[in-house]
Formats: structure tokens, sequence, C-alpha cells
């Protein structure tokens, strides 16, 4: 577990998950809507990207709230192989507009590209292909 950071300090975790076996693609739009309204309530923001199988989300929040929902991901039989790449301080949001974006891609290889790394490339590769997202 992360060195406690003062709580109401910004803090941000980026994950990469897989739709478990079985699940059907619409579940992805139940998972969103949720997190929309939930988030909202704990003061946590973030993207979800989903390529048709796999998942990549970035948390931003408090600590505690950040790690909840991380625990809580992990535990939910709708994802498999969940693999935090990043967590750690955020010096301000990236998404102050919404408790939730989501957008989906096409390329089904840039998300497990992106699960092959750790750390700052991880968030690196993640801010590329965000920014690739809004043009």
């Amino acid at each position: 577990m992360s060195p406690l950071i003062p709580s109401s300090a910004l803090y941000e975790a980026l994950y990469v998950s897989t739709l478990a076996e079985g699940q059907p693609v619409a579940v992805v739009a139940e998972i969103a809507g949720h997190a929309h309204v939930h988030n909202a309530s704990r003061g946590i923001t973030g993207l979800l990207i989903f390529d048709g199988m796999r998942f990549c989300q970035q948390l931003e929040g408090t600590q505690k709230e950040v790690l909840k929902l991380t625990e809580r991901i992990r535990n939910d039989p709708r994802h498999t192989g969940v693999e935090v790449l990043h967590h750690g301080p955020l010096p301000a949001r990236r998404f102050r507009q919404f408790s939730l974006a989501f957008t989906a891609v096409e390329d089904t290889e840039v998300l497990a590209r992106l699960g092959l790394l750790d750390g700052e490339a991880a968030m690196a590769a993640f801010e590329a292909l965000r920014a690739e997202l809004h043009r």
C-alpha cells in the first residue's frame, strides 16, 4: 500500500483490466452509468477507455477514495486481470468537468500495449492516447 498522503491532496491510479468471460459487452454501459453517478458523490473523476475487450481507467480523487474504488474494481466479477499500472499524488485534476468520461477505441492493441507499461511510462502512454482521442 502507498504511504498516506494528506487527506485533501489529490491522488490518481491508472489500471487496465479485461471484461470477464461470459460478460456481454452491454455490461460496459452499466458499469459506466453506475460509475458516473457514484464517482461524483465520492469526489472521483477520471476517464474510462474500452476497446471491446479491455478497460483502461484513470481515477483521481483523495487517496482514500481512489484506493477504495480500485479495490472494488479488483473484486468486481465483471473485470479480470486488474493491473494497477501507476498510482500516486496528482498535482491537479485532468477531468474536472466529469465524474466519468467514457470513450471506446477501435484499435484492440492500443490498450494491450499500454498494459505492458508501468509507472511514468504508463502515464505518458495514457496521456498520448488521451490526446489522440481528443483530436
